[in-house]
């Protein structure tokens, strides 16, 4: 039985994923993978395309982690003030919110930053840490001063 080699267009369950270079035997790789698109023939030009594409694909990744700590490091040089609601003993209504946070960042700063990136749980008036995960390696901590209004 001859194996051939197939590299992956699709994720394919017990093979492999998407790009992945597999060898399987010639009849399945004709029969399934090719013939319902979801992978094609190792050829040495496609071998040096998919070369070419991780190395693009690795040059952004690099291009974004840079980016990000530089956001990271203007981030982390700033305060954010939030006003908040307090009753006796200056205990806050409820808590602030990661969404709250990313309002205050971009009405003061003028940073846009989605919500969904931002962990915070303040429940006290002062001075707290919240989060931000600007990237998958880069996360920045920025100090927010909850004040009553």
């Amino acid at each position: 039985m001859a194996k051939i080699q197939v590299i992956l267009t699709q994720d394919v369950a017990g093979q492999g994923r998407k790009g992945d270079i597999v060898s399987v035997s010639d009849g399945y790789a004709h029969n399934f993978l090719i013939k319902n698109n979801k992978g094609i023939l190792a050829t040495p030009e496609e071998l040096k395309k998919i070369e070419n594409k991780k190395k693009k694909e690795e040059k952004r990744h690099e291009e974004e982690k840079v980016k990000a700590q530089e956001l990271k490091k203007i981030l982390e040089l700033k305060k954010v003030e939030i006003s908040v609601k307090t009753g006796e003993n200056g205990k806050l209504f409820g808590t602030i919110t990661n969404k709250e946070v990313a309002v205050a960042l971009e009405q003061t700063f003028g940073i846009k930053i989605d919500r969904k990136k931002i962990e915070c749980n303040i429940k006290s008036l002062g001075e707290h840490i919240a989060i931000i995960k600007l990237h998958t390696e880069v996360k920045a901590e920025v100090k927010i001063i909850a004040k009553a209004q």
